[in-house]
């Protein structure tokens, strides 16, 4: 038998099988179709892998992909497979009014596995200096409901952003009602961006269900720190009730106090996203692989980061039979990372900066089956 691709001698991690080892990996028809420490059979194309580590395709479960009508959109598969990501979670980019287009020129388009949140505000995310909510009359549950209806297959739950920016302070929890109403209308989940001192993470966590989805949740104020510096009791049990904790990073959401302080408590995140958008590719975020290499700098282990960005995102996205693993049988997503030594500087939203000795880059993105080419798209 020829197999179609075969990766050869990397450090296979693959938290789902908690798999860590070196193994070989055949692919054919698009499909994982072997996992073992040595496969000997011929492959029409080989990648070499050794001293390389080998993921499930990456899950950024925060992106802005709406590139030309939301201001924080950009052309997906140049900052998601381009670095490593197959598959991607547009987060409130479009709302009612305006998903049936971004799904028209983008989402159908593109090489880059997108799903989306749509924004509980029906025109969605259009201008930085205007936000969505600040007129309540473009939070339109039953629209949002009949359009996640319409779409269950792309459209995964609703987004709504409680940022004094984008809403007024006496709406906040009106609009998180809204949304959570338009989620169970077709049986989605509801990611909340926070980010007020004014409204404690406390005040509106209260009001999710299991598997809500907190985002930005280590940011410097209004996430899981407390104002008082410390991750108080009752987020730790949000946790256990089943609130998911996302990261969320963007150009104003993640502090490296806030790390520290949370993994000196124990409270790691669930998921790590990047939220790249229009004002954070170019730093601090760059896109979710440095996001994830942070994160190992402040502590988690390899498997813990992967972990964060594969089998978990692809869990609460409902797409886990067959993403974010490398079993037998699941569509052929792979991440080729290496794990560098040297002298690297992160910097977080607070452009308060970090001296680290290990950075993680992508080498290679293979998208069922075929290794993803830029020159190609």
């Amino acid at each position: 038998m020829t197999y179609d691709l075969l990766i050869k001698g990397g450090t296979v991690v693959d938290p789902d099988q908690e798999l860590n080892g070196v193994y070989d990996i055949a692919i054919e028809n698009g499909k994982i179709a072997d996992v073992q420490a040595e496969i000997s059979q011929d492959s029409h194309d080989v990648i070499d892998a050794n001293g390389l580590i080998v993921t499930p395709g990456l899950i950024d479960m925060h992106v802005h992909a709406y590139w030309g009508v939301c201001c924080y959109g950009l052309e997906p598969d140049a900052i998601n497979l381009g670095r490593g990501v197959t598959t991607a979670l547009d987060c409130g980019s479009s709302g009612a009014e305006t998903f049936e287009h971004f799904r028209r020129t983008v989402i159908d388009r593109v090489q880059t596995r997108l799903y989306a949140l749509l924004n509980i505000s029906a025109m969605g995310i259009i201008s930085a200096n205007i936000g969505e909510l600040l007129d309540m009359r473009w939070a339109l549950v039953d629209e949002a409901a009949t359009m996640g209806t319409k779409n269950r297959d792309r459209v995964l739950g609703i987004k709504v952003r409680l940022s004094s920016h984008v809403i007024h302070q006496d709406d906040k929890l009106d609009a998180l009602k809204r949304a959570i109403a338009a989620a169970e209308g077709f049986g989605g989940f509801v990611m909340v961006h926070v980010g007020d001192i004014e409204t404690p993470l406390e005040t509106l966590t209260q009001y999710l269900r299991p598997g809500d989805v907190v985002t930005h949740a280590f940011r410097h104020w209004g996430g899981v720190r407390s104002a008082e510096g410390e991750i108080t009791d009752v987020i730790q049990s949000e946790r256990e009730r089943g609130i998911v904790f996302d990261v969320g990073h963007g150009g104003g959401s993640c502090s490296f106090e806030t790390i520290e302080t949370a993994m000196a408590a124990g409270f790691k995140p669930d998921t790590i996203s990047s939220d790249v958008s229009t004002i954070s590719v170019t730093g601090p975020v760059y896109d979710l692989v440095t996001t994830m290499s942070k994160f190992l700098h402040f502590g988690m282990s390899l498997n813990e980061v992967v972990r964060c960005a594969t089998t978990t995102p692809a869990k609460q996205m409902g797409i886990n039979d067959d993403l974010g693993s490398l079993r037998i049988g699941t569509t052929g997503d792979i991440t080729i990372l290496r794990l560098d030594e040297g002298d690297f500087t992160y910097i977080d939203a607070e452009r308060q900066q970090t001296s680290a000795d290990q950075k993680l880059n992508t080498v290679a993105t293979v998208r069922e089956g075929k290794i993803y080419h830029d020159w190609n798209r």
